[in-house]
């Protein structure tokens, strides 16, 4: 159970980092202060290739941080 354990653990961690890394930057820099609050409550919705990214990343997180906790308390 400990090895099935860590090896999910390291599946989601793999596909965490590379869902974050392949994924676009919502901010534009300084130039996105006076206007931060319409991307940050989501007024623009990712499409095609990058609302899968996002569904994945979520997915991903989610698995990662369930495995982590069953993993300490079956250790």
């Amino acid at each position: 159970m400990t090895s099935f354990m860590i090896a999910l653990m390291i599946i989601s961690s793999f596909t965490l980092i590379f869902s974050i890394l392949l994924s676009p930057a919502k901010t534009e820099g300084l130039g996105s202060i006076e206007g931060g609050a319409e991307t940050l409550f989501g007024k623009r919705k990712a499409r095609g290739i990058y609302a899968v990214l996002e569904k994945v990343t979520i997915v991903s997180a989610i698995v990662f941080m369930a495995s982590a906790f069953i993993y300490s308390v079956i250790v």
